[in-house]
């Protein structure tokens, strides 16, 4: 019996959207406020799904208390009260939209869980704007 179990978390993160070839002025064009050279932060809300076959034996798809682990181990510490840009390695060179960071997460988690497991990533940027993606 194949179903899909979600996990709920949630970080705060400073970024700035932006290419360091282009002008500010195009900067501003394409990114509008978002590319501050100052930064700007937002509340980010994670929605991390598992798909696959409960376990028969215990009952579970996947222990909640593992999948938890996870994602303070894989996103919450590393992201959280953090400058995208600057402290974290994958945005060093990858401009930190809300659609890179969701692939971002997704990749991270990805090596971390079964390979059995179908696994998808809901980031919410703002409470109107979000992306998910499933690899």
């Amino acid at each position: 019996m194949s179903l899909t179990l979600y996990r709920k978390a949630h970080f705060n993160a400073a970024h700035r959207l932006f290419r360091a070839e282009w002008s500010d002025e195009k900067n501003a064009a394409v990114f509008g406020k978002c590319s501050n050279p100052n930064y700007h932060g937002h509340n980010y809300e994670l929605i991390v799904g598992v798909t696959g076959n409960i376990d028969p034996e215990t009952g579970y798809l996947i222990d909640l208390k593992t999948l938890k682990e996870i994602i303070k181990e894989e996103v919450e510490i590393p992201f959280d009260h953090k400058n995208l840009n600057i402290e974290v390695p994958e945005f060093k060179s990858l401009n930190p939209t809300v659609e890179n960071i969701a692939i971002v997460i997704w990749n991270k988690l990805r090596k971390r869980l079964d390979s059995d497991y179908e696994i998808s990533v809901k980031l919410f940027e703002t409470p109107r704007n979000f992306v998910v993606y499933s690899g």
